[in-house]
């Protein structure tokens, strides 16, 4: 199924499937995610999956390597959406949060990949029945064989370099048709939901495949795939993975497309995270 997001109606039949908070509903009800990232190298790149995150859901929960956890302290005096979780505290988050993204800003080289690869394994063997959410520094490391482990369908989200690295089948170069045919095989295989970041987005849990359509060159900068990620585990904390997945990318899209007529190319990921509140707010009925 084709979705563009120029086509209102389109992306209305899925936004309306959004659970949306209710007016008697506590503070946890709408959503708790912990966001596992960063690193020295990389400290923003989690940070803004955190704030993305922060519109969407009750609870954000932040933990990182010890070597960004002093940057991360310092930035946290602009960030203030989200706790903070220690190292020695994380697996008490692990149990008790909805969504759990891990790989945002995380590296694939030196003694921080060790950490990466070694928490994204005991994070699948001890808690198969949470709902991950995998990217970035975390596909790059992690072997896909480790998705047939989990009892609940995982989401990851590569770019095409990273597919490949991870269920080492070439598809940058594929046509686009042998691109979804590759997705919903892998997707299939693996028992996983992918979101394949191009010009065109594919999501395919192996059953259902979606290519969407829209946004511009704009969000080629670095930090809107952490944005997306962010606002996936987001929303999959209180609806359905695979539509949360799609909305996921029709927002970070359509919100190309607003950016895009008062700032053209030249916005940044501050503007994205501001502006996805204001697309899905423009966009469904309230």
């Amino acid at each position: 199924m084709i979705i563009k997001t120029s086509n209102i109606k389109s992306i209305q039949t899925f936004l309306k499937k959004l659970k949306l908070p209710q007016s008697n509903s506590h503070k946890g009800q709408n959503g708790r995610v912990l966001i596992i990232g960063g690193s020295s190298l990389f400290h923003s790149a989690s940070l803004w999956a955190a704030e993305v995150a922060s519109h969407f859901c009750d609870m954000v929960h932040y933990s990182s390597t010890e070597e960004n956890q002093e940057i991360f302290l310092s930035l946290k005096k602009k960030f203030q959406n989200g706790i903070i979780v220690p190292q020695e505290k994380l697996m008490e988050y692990v149990k008790e949060d909805d969504s759990i993204l891990v790989g945002s800003g995380m590296v694939r080289e030196g003694e921080e990949a060790k950490y990466t690869y070694n928490l994204t394994k005991s994070l699948i063997n001890n808690f198969p029945e949470k709902q991950f959410i995998f990217d970035a520094g975390a596909l790059q490391m992690m072997k896909a064989d480790w998705l047939l482990k989990l009892k609940k369908t995982a989401i990851i989200t590569p770019h095409q370099k990273e597919f490949e690295t991870l269920f080492g089948q070439p598809i940058l170069n594929l046509p686009l048709k042998e691109k979804v045919k590759l997705m919903e095989e892998m997707a299939k295989k693996y028992k996983t939901i992918i979101l394949l970041k191009a010009i065109t987005d594919i999501v395919s849990d192996g059953k259902d495949t979606y290519l969407i359509e829209g946004g511009n060159a704009g969000l080629t900068k670095g930090g809107t795939g952490d944005v997306l990620a962010g606002l996936t585990t987001a929303l999959s904390s209180n609806n359905p993975a695979l539509i949360s997945v799609v909305i996921a990318s029709i927002l970070l899209k359509k919100t190309g497309d607003k950016l895009f007529q008062s700032k053209g190319y030249w916005y940044n990921v501050n503007n994205i995270i501001e502006t996805i509140p204001e697309v899905l707010r423009e966009n469904i009925n309230l």
